[in-house]
Protein backbone atom coordinates (compact mmCIF):
# COMPACT_ATOMS: atom_id res chain seq x y z
CA UNK A 1 0.00 0.00 0.00
CA UNK A 2 1.04 3.51 -0.78
CA UNK A 3 -0.04 6.28 1.73
CA UNK A 4 0.09 9.82 1.05
CA UNK A 5 0.21 12.68 3.33
CA UNK A 6 -1.77 16.31 3.36
CA UNK A 7 -2.92 18.37 5.94
CA UNK A 8 -6.33 17.94 7.76
CA UNK A 9 -8.96 20.15 6.01
CA UNK A 10 -11.26 21.85 8.08
CA UNK A 11 -14.61 20.02 6.86
CA UNK A 12 -13.11 16.42 8.12
CA UNK A 13 -13.85 16.74 11.77
CA UNK A 14 -15.90 13.35 11.96
CA UNK A 15 -12.96 11.55 10.08
CA UNK A 16 -10.24 13.50 12.21
CA UNK A 17 -12.06 12.52 15.28
CA UNK A 18 -12.38 8.60 14.55
CA UNK A 19 -8.59 8.42 14.48
CA UNK A 20 -8.08 10.56 17.61
CA UNK A 21 -10.40 8.85 18.93
CA UNK A 22 -8.51 5.53 17.91
CA UNK A 23 -5.39 7.09 19.07
CA UNK A 24 -6.76 8.20 23.09
CA UNK A 25 -8.17 4.24 23.43
CA UNK A 26 -4.50 2.75 22.07
CA UNK A 27 -3.10 5.18 25.25
CA UNK A 28 -6.02 4.73 27.41
CA UNK A 29 -7.01 8.18 27.52
CA UNK A 30 -10.39 7.87 26.18
CA UNK A 31 -11.31 11.12 24.70
CA UNK A 32 -14.08 13.28 25.95
CA UNK A 33 -16.38 15.50 23.39
CA UNK A 34 -14.85 18.43 25.29
CA UNK A 35 -11.17 17.42 24.57
CA UNK A 36 -11.97 16.38 20.89
CA UNK A 37 -13.76 20.18 20.59
CA UNK A 38 -11.04 21.88 22.35
CA UNK A 39 -8.00 20.43 20.02
CA UNK A 40 -9.59 20.70 17.22
CA UNK A 41 -10.65 24.46 17.80
CA UNK A 42 -6.69 24.89 18.11
CA UNK A 43 -5.81 22.54 14.82
CA UNK A 44 -8.76 25.11 12.59
CA UNK A 45 -7.32 28.45 14.15
CA UNK A 46 -4.61 29.59 11.92
CA UNK A 47 -3.13 31.27 14.97
CA UNK A 48 -2.39 28.27 16.67
CA UNK A 49 0.70 26.19 16.51
CA UNK A 50 -1.03 23.26 15.95
CA UNK A 51 -1.38 21.39 13.14
CA UNK A 52 -2.80 17.88 11.90
CA UNK A 53 -2.05 15.25 9.04
CA UNK A 54 -3.63 12.44 7.31
CA UNK A 55 -2.01 9.55 6.06
CA UNK A 56 -4.21 8.55 2.95
CA UNK A 57 -4.68 5.47 1.26
CA UNK A 58 -4.81 4.99 -2.53
CA UNK A 59 -8.50 5.72 -2.48
CA UNK A 60 -8.01 9.14 -0.66
CA UNK A 61 -8.98 7.23 2.89
CA UNK A 62 -7.43 9.05 5.81
CA UNK A 63 -5.48 5.68 7.49
CA UNK A 64 -3.52 7.74 9.78
CA UNK A 65 -3.52 10.98 11.76
CA UNK A 66 -0.47 12.77 13.54
CA UNK A 67 -0.41 16.62 15.36
CA UNK A 68 2.57 18.46 15.02
CA UNK A 69 3.90 21.77 15.98
CA UNK A 70 7.02 24.12 16.28
CA UNK A 71 9.37 24.59 19.27
CA UNK A 72 12.20 26.67 19.97
CA UNK A 73 15.74 24.97 20.61
CA UNK A 74 17.68 27.59 22.39
CA UNK A 75 20.92 26.06 22.55
CA UNK A 76 20.93 24.70 18.96
CA UNK A 77 19.73 28.60 17.86
CA UNK A 78 17.01 26.46 15.87
CA UNK A 79 13.24 25.54 15.67
CA UNK A 80 11.96 21.93 15.67
CA UNK A 81 9.19 20.35 14.64
CA UNK A 82 7.72 18.42 17.42
CA UNK A 83 5.48 15.16 16.89
CA UNK A 84 2.86 14.72 19.72
CA UNK A 85 0.63 12.33 17.91
CA UNK A 86 0.85 9.51 15.41
CA UNK A 87 -1.84 7.39 15.04
CA UNK A 88 -2.30 4.63 12.20
CA UNK A 89 -5.83 2.94 11.88
CA UNK A 90 -5.28 -0.97 13.31
CA UNK A 91 -6.49 -2.31 9.99
CA UNK A 92 -3.84 -0.21 8.61
CA UNK A 93 -0.87 -1.09 10.23
CA UNK A 94 2.31 -1.89 8.44
CA UNK A 95 1.67 -0.40 4.78
CA UNK A 96 3.57 1.97 5.58
CA UNK A 97 1.47 5.14 6.90
CA UNK A 98 3.55 5.52 9.69
CA UNK A 99 6.66 5.99 7.93
CA UNK A 100 5.07 8.01 5.07
CA UNK A 101 4.17 10.43 7.63
CA UNK A 102 7.76 10.61 9.54
CA UNK A 103 9.25 11.08 5.94
CA UNK A 104 6.86 14.18 4.77
CA UNK A 105 7.35 15.78 8.58
CA UNK A 106 11.21 15.43 7.87
CA UNK A 107 10.76 17.14 4.30
CA UNK A 108 9.04 19.75 5.70
CA UNK A 109 11.16 20.09 8.20
CA UNK A 110 14.40 20.21 5.51
CA UNK A 111 12.33 22.84 3.40
CA UNK A 112 11.73 24.93 6.22
CA UNK A 113 14.94 25.05 7.54
CA UNK A 114 13.76 23.35 10.74
CA UNK A 115 16.54 21.71 12.51
CA UNK A 116 14.85 18.29 13.83
CA UNK A 117 11.29 16.25 13.95
CA UNK A 118 11.36 14.93 17.51
CA UNK A 119 8.91 12.86 19.50
CA UNK A 120 8.59 10.39 22.51
CA UNK A 121 6.27 7.37 22.46
CA UNK A 122 5.96 4.58 25.38
CA UNK A 123 8.48 2.31 26.24
CA UNK A 124 5.88 -0.79 25.63
CA UNK A 125 4.46 0.34 22.09
CA UNK A 126 7.21 -1.81 20.73
CA UNK A 127 5.35 -1.88 16.71
CA UNK A 128 6.08 2.06 16.41
CA UNK A 129 9.15 1.64 17.96
CA UNK A 130 10.19 -0.85 15.58
CA UNK A 131 9.02 1.73 12.53
CA UNK A 132 11.14 4.54 14.79
CA UNK A 133 14.29 2.60 15.00
CA UNK A 134 14.00 2.62 11.12
CA UNK A 135 14.07 5.85 10.15
CA UNK A 136 15.27 8.12 13.35
CA UNK A 137 17.95 8.11 16.00
CA UNK A 138 17.30 7.22 19.42
CA UNK A 139 18.07 9.65 21.99
CA UNK A 140 19.78 9.13 25.37
CA UNK A 141 16.63 11.94 27.01
CA UNK A 142 14.76 11.06 30.03
CA UNK A 143 11.56 12.84 29.77
CA UNK A 144 9.77 13.89 32.69
CA UNK A 145 6.37 15.44 33.35
CA UNK A 146 6.08 18.02 36.38
CA UNK A 147 2.62 18.37 37.24
CA UNK A 148 1.23 21.42 38.82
Amino acid sequence: MTATVRRVQDNEFFTWLDLYAGYGDFYEKPLTDEKALLVWSWITDQSHELEAYFAVNEAGEPIGLAHVREFSRPLDGSRGLYLDDLFVAPDARGGGAGKAILEALRGRARDEGLSVVRWITAKDNEAARHVYDQVAEKTKWVTYDLVP
